[in-house]
């Protein structure tokens, strides 16, 4: 048994020599058509973060959030085109805000958890 084993960690490393060296190959072909240019992280670099580089990344998206417009200027203009035309699809309202209809599939569900529209079949409708 101990012959089989030996045999096949042999053999195994043979082949990731074989693969090693098709690497290096691919590698010099991809290098000498795109002039050196990589894309991505260097090969063997660290993908680990720190804990101080990842709260810092967290504080700087937290503070590019909060630089943004007012918030929910989207949900305001949805309700407004609902008080002006009530029955409006999703479609009617995203072709009408000019925007896609996946971000309003998430806005009028929260407008109407809130209390400001209400769903009737397919169009939404303002509440009293």
């Amino acid at each position: 048994m101990p012959e089989f084993v030996d045999t096949a960690v042999k053999d195994i490393d043979a082949r990731l020599r074989e693969l090693q060296d098709e690497v290096s190959r691919l590698e010099a072909a991809r290098t000498a058509l795109t002039g050196g240019r990589r894309r991505g992280r260097p090969r063997g670099s660290a993908a680990r973060a720190t804990r101080a580089s990842t709260a810092r990344r967290t504080t700087a998206r937290t503070r590019v959030r909060s630089t943004r417009r007012g918030g929910n200027t989207r949900a305001v203009q949805a309700l407004e085109l609902v008080r002006k035309q009530p029955g409006v699809t999703i479609p009617e309202l995203a072709k009408a805000m000019k925007i896609q209809p996946n971000y309003l599939y998430r806005v009028l569900p929260r407008l109407a958890s809130e209390g400001q529209v209400k769903r009737d079949g397919q169009g939404w409708h303002p509440t009293s």
